[in-house]
């Protein structure tokens, strides 16, 4: 069979630049038929001499596309043509272009990097960003560089700016202007209201589209959840010759090939996800209803989670859509957006290395003795999860202190899952590849309210067509699916050489996810990894202390937990013993208000048993107690705060002095208060405390003088009594009856300021406050006298208080 497409046309450039330079970008838009001829032209053309290796992205386009080619020769797969798949292999010594996804060719390369039967790799629908696409060609780059300056590089996409990957690999552009059929793109003639569904609304713009078109119907939509509910929304709407047909990649390879199929009789309508865009023909297709979201999965390296979010798709992306209707005809595009706002798209989709979990990638780079910035990428890993990445790695032995790969990191880089399920099967055997499958596939009881993996557990191991009836209400579909995975993780699995139940399997993939109830009435966890989550009060798991955590939203403030499985200590105990360390803590309790001292076990950030530490040494317990005076504040007696304003008296006035402003004391605590505290274990006992002692000792024997000179303690009254004198606001001060001033004539002075000199009535009230006692005796003190004598007839008011005698008793008034 022979086909005239688009692409046709730039085979001749295509081969001469890979002949000439050994690499290309071939830049073709969707429908030009790339995917399909130009692996046949390559090897009719016998430029590489070997078996040619096509990479893509999703199993469905790998296995459709190997099938469309060995159709293309009148073969079937597993001829000229095969593929290999996660659990699916179609390759007999007869073939010489194989299709894989992308994990097979990174483990052909870490198996024998030589690739010595290998004359061309080709990355397809390289736009599509993905991690192992990435990573598998800048392991070609060096193995092309290094090891086999023969083999061929080609990458290959609809949308891609070529120009950054031509630049990398050093290698010319071959674009192919041509597309097969034209496509009439429709918008909307307004925005979409916002108070309206997207279900509503994109089931209304496919029944308008089915009642203007003929033919097949591609709507495209972010998520199964939407899928189903549009699906719900469009049964009865629909002509009774529609038939609709969803797609997505979780389903059974038997549904997905009747999606791609032609319908038998009358219209199908495919309700599909980002699985329709790119490298498939779905046939009868002439019309797409693109809803403009993307569903995307985002890493948080402060959380450690995943979380899937749901944003607009790119212009990229929506480009590819519209390809989907001029595959085999001229065909329609329905977009529900407006021609306006096509231009606040973002022009590509995200690189998959930018937003995911670096698991995979950091333990492939440590197995192939590298970094990240040594080999020629188009996007670098993020730091933050990189780093996250590694700390994973090296809680699971997979990595040594120094980021070098060890014997298990070994064993497990060669199970194809997650590095935490593979080091599940690596120590668990067989057992654990149920455990593994499920946790890798979708939910099969995602209608469950619980969050109980045991349920998920029961359903795979007894689901028969009486366990159909069961009230948990299981995806046969999926359930068939997990266990067929099993089978094959199964046969990948280490010898087991221990025992464990579900919940220490859990353990081995999650120690990061062991979750402990925080005290309190709501089912709230701290994570052995730090985090926080939470589950529903009425969800079943609520009330178990010990959990793992097998799914969570990815919520960076507190996730919520979706699936998880009850822990004892015991099996905790048993499976992380190396792990669980003694602690001695003295710490200041902000709920007690006390120091608190203990003796800790815990594993990660979890407190799995504590008693009191009988012998903790003071020095462990002032320090704490510290902590808590820095919460409380300094106790200010008056002595103490007296002492304290005379020494930053002087020291505002530029003597040597420690600065003692709250502030500041609280700053230096642990060196001036530390060794006082003995005894002091509670916010009771601080406040009984006096700091004056322990401000006193911030002063040397020098310091002591220079501050009774300048800035004394007292003012001697000419009765010989010493009063305080305030520092307020340095302005030294003091307060005293006035018959006590009699015979003063000279203003007193301290820290070479004037003494304000508050004068009292004998009944302690405010008389006159001065600066300049012979000025008040001469000016005021005639008209005070006056004053007091009619109020205080018993007291001695002189005509001439600088002459008379000071005294503080009653006696005649003259």
């Amino acid at each position: 069979m022979t086909f005239n497409l688009p692409v046709h046309e730039a085979i001749p450039s295509l081969l001469k630049a890979l002949e000439d330079q050994g690499r290309a970008v071939l830049q073709a838009p969707p429908g030009a038929g790339k995917t399909t001829v130009v692996p046949l032209e390559l090897l009719r053309s016998n430029l590489v001499g070997s078996r040619i290796v096509m990479l893509e992205p999703r199993r469905l386009a790998a296995r459709a596309a190997a099938e469309r080619m060995a159709k293309t020769l009148g073969e079937k797969p597993g001829q000229t043509v095969g593929y290999r798949i996660r659990g699916e292999s179609r390759i007999s010594r007869k073939t010489k272009i194989e299709v894989v996804t992308e994990g097979i060719l990174t483990r052909m390369m870490q198996s024998n990097p030589e690739l010595p039967d290998i004359g061309c790799i080709i990355f397809d629908e390289f736009h599509e960003r993905s991690l192992n696409a990435d990573l598998g060609l800048a392991l070609s780059l060096e193995i092309a560089d290094a090891l086999r300056e023969d083999i061929h590089l080609l990458v290959m996409s609809a949308t891609l700016d070529a120009a950054p990957v031509a630049e990398l690999m050093n290698a010319p552009v071959i674009t192919s202007e041509g597309r097969a059929h034209n496509v009439d793109i429709r918008y909307l003639d307004r925005p979409m209201r916002r108070d309206k569904r997207f279900e509503d609304a994109i089931s209304d713009l496919i029944e308008k589209a089915v009642s203007e078109t003929e033919g097949g119907v591609l709507a495209f939509l972010p998520g199964v959840g939407e899928i189903n509910r549009a699906q719900a929304l469009l049964e009865n709407r629909l002509p009774q010759d529609c038939r609709i047909q969803p797609l997505y990649g979780a389903m059974n390879f038997t549904s997905q090939k009747a999606a791609i199929a032609p319908a038998a009789n009358g219209r199908k309508i495919v309700l599909a996800t980002s699985i329709a865009e790119t490298s498939l023909t779905i046939e009868d297709i002439r019309c797409v209803v693109d809803g403009g979201k993307a569903r995307r999965s985002r890493f948080d390296p402060g959380s450690g989670m995943s979380r899937l979010y749901t944003c607009p798709a790119s212009r990229a992306e929506t480009t590819q859509r519209a390809g989907r209707a001029g595959r085999i005809s001229n065909g329609t595009c329905y977009r529900l957006w407006t021609k306006g706002q096509e231009l606040a798209l973002p022009a590509q989709p995200p690189a998959e290395m930018e937003l995911t979990d670096l698991a995979t990638l950091a333990l492939e780079l440590a197995l192939w003795g590298t970094e990240a910035d040594k080999l020629a990428m188009l996007t670098r890993p993020n730091p933050g999860n990189m780093n996250e990445a590694k700390k994973l790695l090296k809680l699971m032995n997979a990595l040594d202190k120094n980021g070098g790969i060890t014997p298990h990191g070994r064993r497990i880089a060669k199970i194809p899952v997650h590095p935490r399920l593979a080091h599940m099967l690596v120590h668990a055997g067989p057992k654990a590849a149920l455990m593994a499958a499920l946790l890798s596939e979708r939910d099969p009881l995602a209608n469950e309210n619980s969050a109980n993996l045991s349920l998920r557990l029961e359903a795979l191991r007894n689901f028969s067509g009486r366990y159909a009836n069961h009230p948990i209400k299981a995806d046969s579909s999926a359930i068939r699916r997990i266990r067929l995975e099993a089978k094959r993780l199964a046969d990948k699995a280490g010898a087991q050489c221990k025992s464990y139940g579900d919940a220490e399997m859990a353990a081995l993939a999650y120690p990061d996810r062991i979750g402990l109830r925080r005290k309190g009435d709501a089912p709230r966890y701290l994570l052995s990894g730090g985090k926080g989550a939470f589950m529903p009060d009425e969800d079943q798991m609520a009330g178990n202390r010990l959990i793992v955590a097998t799914d969570l939203d990815g919520n960076p403030k507190e996730a919520r937990i979706r699936q998880a499985i009850a822990i004892s200590e015991a099996e905790l105990r048993g499976l992380f013993a190396d792990l669980i360390s003694k602690v001695n803590l003295c710490q200041w309790n902000a709920r007690e208000r006390r120091v608190v001292a203990r003796t800790e076990e815990r594993l990660g950030a979890l407190t799995l048993n504590a008693r009191i530490w009988k012998d903790a040494p003071q020095n462990a317990i002032s320090l704490a107690m510290i902590d808590g005076i820095r919460e409380i504040g300094l106790t200010w007696t008056d002595e103490a705060r007296r002492f304290a304003a005379r020494v930053e008296m002087l020291r505002n006035s530029g003597h040597d002095m420690p600065e003692m402003t709250e502030e500041a004391l609280l700053s230096s605590a642990d060196e001036w208060l530390l060794p006082y505290l003995n005894g002091v274990l509670s916010c009771a006992d601080w406040r009984k405390f006096d700091i004056a002692g322990a401000l006193r000792s911030m002063l040397d024997w020098h310091g002591m003088q220079q501050l009774d000179k300048f800035a004394p303690a007292v003012f001697s009254t000419p009765l010989g009594r010493g009063i305080p004198i305030e520092y307020k606001d340095f302005q030294p001060s003091v307060s005293l009856r006035l018959q006590e001033m009699f015979g003063q004539t000279v203003h007193p002075v301290a820290a070479g300021k004037a003494l304000r000199i508050t004068l009292l009535s004998p009944a302690n009230r405010p008389v006159q406050t001065t600066t300049d006692i012979s000025g008040f005796w001469r000016n005021s003190y005639a008209d005070v006298r006056r004053e007091m004598r009619g109020r205080y007839p018993r007291h001695s008011w002189p005509e001439n208080p600088e002459k008379a005698v000071p005294s503080l008793k009653t006696g005649p008034g003259k």
